[in-house]
């Protein structure tokens, strides 16, 4: 094909259930391609199976891709709706002779493997009337299949796993039109490609196979082969396809979870793909250097640690209000209650002291707790145990001298270090106690953190509410 043409890619799922986190990573590559080279990422759903895509799939399918940030151009294409031009092309087939008609029975079809099966031979079904001219066709149902090569072989030249070759005696001569007149998904997925003008596919190396049998339809209609380019498949920690048996699989379960869209885009590029030796990098760099030749042609092996590493370092340096607006999304996405103006604007305020060494959005909201929370604090008893007497006495010692202090980090941290030293105690001694009353928590932002973001008010009644 000539590479003169723009970059048009394609992301074409079938509704049947949530986006899988394959499919998502192959959806980021299309998007990542295409965008590198100022192209086009078309988003076409793959709704042939009337029963399984239904509207709540569908709306799976965009809700993953929107939460991963992974825009497209235009409008979602329906397959379903070009049936009637994917049955012109077979026709068109017909015409040339490049197809023919077959009126061989499910039951002839059956016998035919079972008899190669006893004789040891191909089952690969070998239809009668291949050749049979049309004044000699009966008045009977007939499927149109597509006339393969049957000598020789045909070789694929594919953009990650090099050129690949294939007998021709392996290929059967492919159903395109059912008996009832509908397109199968073979030529289906052909002609769209070629109508939408695109010019690579970057999709699974499960469909490496068909991308052979898809071949012949190219072949005979004249029409350019996009770039084929089959991605390895994501496997688990233990070396096998990813599945349920491994846990989590589906877009909307990280989401769920809280890892943030950033960190998984990261991750997902990074999963099966290279450049040099860099592991993190924002979506800038990401689009700047995504190439077809740093796919590698193994199985990348998903790896949670990896991932909640990348999306502790994105979410450290997110920009406050974006991060934000994720975790308010999250939120809405479990069902949670949203959270009240008062509590945006603390949460705003505490970005700084939450971001550093959380991994996913809980992480960060559990951190967040003492602004999120109200009066009365009530501790948990990690939190409890630090509170007892003696305690709870500097507690109160030491409300006054807060309460008409300058509310700056060096001024505060003279305060409570002094107290603690009049005790004999380290500055340590006296953290737990402090966490206990401003966050009910015994795990925190710093006291001095805590008390810079709640003001000074607020901070003194939390304390007199525990000296008390």
């Amino acid at each position: 094909m000539s590479t003169d043409r723009p970059v048009v890619t394609r992301f074409a799922p079938s509704p049947t259930g949530a986006l899988h986190i394959g499919g998502a990573r192959t959806a980021l590559f299309n998007w990542l391609f295409a965008r590198r080279h100022g192209g086009t990422f078309l988003l076409r759903i793959e709704d042939t199976d009337r029963a399984r895509s239904t509207p709540e799939n569908r709306q799976a399918i965009l809700d993953g891709l929107g939460w991963l940030g992974l825009d497209w151009d235009g409008e979602p294409i329906s397959q379903a709706a070009g049936a009637e031009r994917h049955a012109e092309v077979a026709h068109q087939m017909l015409a040339a002779g490049t197809a023919y008609k077959c009126f061989s029975t499910q039951d002839e079809i059956e016998a035919f493997r079972e008899a190669a099966r006893a004789a040891g031979t191909s089952t690969l079904f070998r239809s009668p009337w291949r050749d049979v001219p049309a004044d000699q066709h009966p008045d009977a149902p007939f499927v149109i299949r597509v006339k393969a090569p049957r000598e020789g072989t045909t070789t694929i030249h594919d953009a990650v796993q090099g050129d690949v070759t294939l007998s021709n005696d392996q290929l059967d001569d492919m159903v395109l039109l059912r008996s009832d007149g509908t397109p199968v998904y073979m030529l289906a997925v052909v002609v769209d490609d070629h109508d939408m003008g695109v010019t690579h596919v970057i999709r699974g190396d499960d469909h490496l196979t068909n991308a052979f049998r898809q071949g012949l339809i190219y072949s005979a209609m004249g029409w350019d082969v996009p770039v084929m380019a089959h991605i390895p498949l994501i496997f688990g920690p233990d070396g096998k396809k990813l599945s349920k048996r491994h846990g989590a699989t589906g877009a909307a379960e990280y989401q769920a979870m809280g890892y943030p869209a950033a960190g998984m885009r990261n991750y997902l590029t990074r999963l099966g793909w290279s450049h040099g030796d860099a592991e993190f990098f924002t979506d800038e760099q990401a689009r700047n250097w995504f190439d077809l030749e740093g796919i590698g042609k193994s199985p990348a092996r998903f790896d949670l640690k990896k991932l909640e590493n990348l999306c502790g370092q994105h979410i450290a340096i997110a920009d406050d209000a974006a991060l934000l607006h994720e975790i308010q999304a999250h939120l809405a996405a479990i069902g949670a209650p949203a959270l009240t103006d008062a509590q945006n604007d603390g949460l705003l305020r505490a970005m700084y002291c939450l971001k550093e060494r959380a991994k996913t959005l809980p992480e960060l909201l559990e951190k967040g707790h003492f602004v999120l929370t109200s009066r009365p604090i009530v501790p948990d008893e990690k939190a409890a145990a630090q509170l007892n007497d003696v305690s709870r006495g500097i507690l109160t010692e030491l409300t006054p001298q807060l309460q008409n202090a300058s509310w700056e980090r060096i001024t505060l941290e003279g305060i409570v270090t002094a107290a603690a030293e009049a005790r004999g105690l380290g500055l340590g001694k006296l953290a737990g106690p402090l966490r206990a009353a401003l966050a009910g928590r015994s795990v925190s932002p710093s006291v001095f953190d805590m008390m810079l973001v709640l003001g000074p008010d607020e901070s003194v009644a939390r304390l007199q509410d525990m000296a008390d």
